[in-house]
């Protein structure tokens, strides 16, 4: 293993000259791990039995007496559950490569954003996991202490902070450094739902979808992903953060509340979750005489099954069988350039005090 640069914020420092009988490490790196939720090794029957139960088994995204939880899941939902969703998987299956679409996407943005870095400081070393599925966070993080990584800023793909998102990404990464004797100095990168960039390049993009369309939309919809509405009343701010996202966008694009309305999608079970509910809330327009509707999703850094599918055709079917006519499911940032100068900007500020 080459000895990389001692760390300093003066790239010029020199190396460091170890003792000839000093144990071969790797030092001097800072790194950046991104890390979105996951997804399914392939769409058969017992890869999306894995994939689920590693989901819907962690504490901080179903909190209920886990006895009664671990009969419901495996009794029921392990043995019920993975067929359908793996027609569902396989419905927007990236083929070429044999992966879900997040996956894909997540690869693209680690890569665009190691070429953007690899032209500031050569010490930064820019890796993805996965917190459900591989590659598994613990994996990402040793690859990245064995390049010589003495710091890491862990970004958790989320613009919103929840407890079932953001808070499981640290909860697995702090895992991992318990079982390192030299744990590297870890930062976590905060949510960025109200940042001035992120703002403007979702509402940039947004109106580059709008005017690429043969129609103009009537309502558009910013879909968020839902949680129990139980997780809000103990303290989770991710409604309220979901909700000033909703208002600076709005207020971005010169829309009123009519026009430009927040929902929230796919919920599980029978508890009540944070509302207004995405498909009820299309349905409803439909009813109501809506001929023209749009939905996009802003808390989405990548498309994945609850945007491609969930979104574009699920809640596509329910408009038009309720009346509605056009329908666009606008396409996440993805690692598209309004994506991309968001997460550079999020990892560049971050980075600060790390690097010069």
């Amino acid at each position: 293993m080459i000895d990389a640069p001692a760390f300093s914020p003066d790239a010029a420092h020199r190396p460091q000259k170890l003792p000839t009988d000093h144990p071969k490490v790797a030092f001097g790196r800072v790194g950046v791990l991104i890390v979105n939720l996951g997804t399914p090794e392939a769409t058969d029957y017992w890869s999306m039995r894995a994939y689920l139960k590693e989901f819907l088994w962690d504490r901080r995204v179903i909190e209920v007496n886990r006895a009664l939880w671990w009969f419901v899941l495996n009794a029921i939902i392990l043995t019920k559950r993975p067929g359908p969703k793996g027609r569902d998987y396989a419905s927007i299956w990236n083929n070429e490569r044999n992966e879900g679409p997040l996956k894909t996407i997540t690869r693209d943005q680690a890569e665009k954003l190691a070429a953007h870095f690899a032209g500031i400081d050569e010490r930064i070393v820019v890796d993805f996991a996965m917190r459900y599925g591989k590659p598994p966070i613990a994996e990402r993080l040793a690859a990245l202490q064995a390049q010589g990584c003495e710091r890491i800023l862990l970004v958790p793909l989320y613009p919103q902070y929840a407890a079932a998102t953001s808070a499981t990404v640290c909860d697995k990464a702090f895992d991992a450094l318990k079982e390192m004797r030299w744990q590297p100095t870890l930062r976590v990168a905060p949510p960025w739902h109200d940042d001035p960039v992120y703002i403007d390049a979702v509402a940039r993009d947004l109106e580059r979808h709008l005017a690429a369309l043969d129609f103009e939309p009537e309502v558009i919809l910013a879909s968020f992903h839902g949680v129990p509405k139980s997780y809000l009343l103990k303290g989770d701010p991710y409604h309220c953060q979901c909700a000033k996202t909703a208002r600076l966008l709005r207020a971005r694009l010169g829309m009123d509340e009519k026009r430009f309305r927040l929902t929230f999608q796919s919920r599980f079970g029978r508890e009540e979750w944070l509302k207004p509910y995405t498909d009820e809330t299309v349905k409803a327009l439909a009813e109501s005489g809506v001929k023209r509707l749009a939905v996009f999703n802003p808390g989405f850094v990548a498309d994945c099954l609850e945007t491609l599918e969930e979104i574009g055709v699920e809640n596509r079917e329910i408009f038009e069988h309720a009346g509605g006519e056009k329908f666009a499911a606008i396409p996440c940032l993805n690692a598209g350039d309004e994506g991309m100068r968001v997460l550079k900007t999020v990892v560049e500020r971050e980075l600060k005090g790390w690097v010069g």
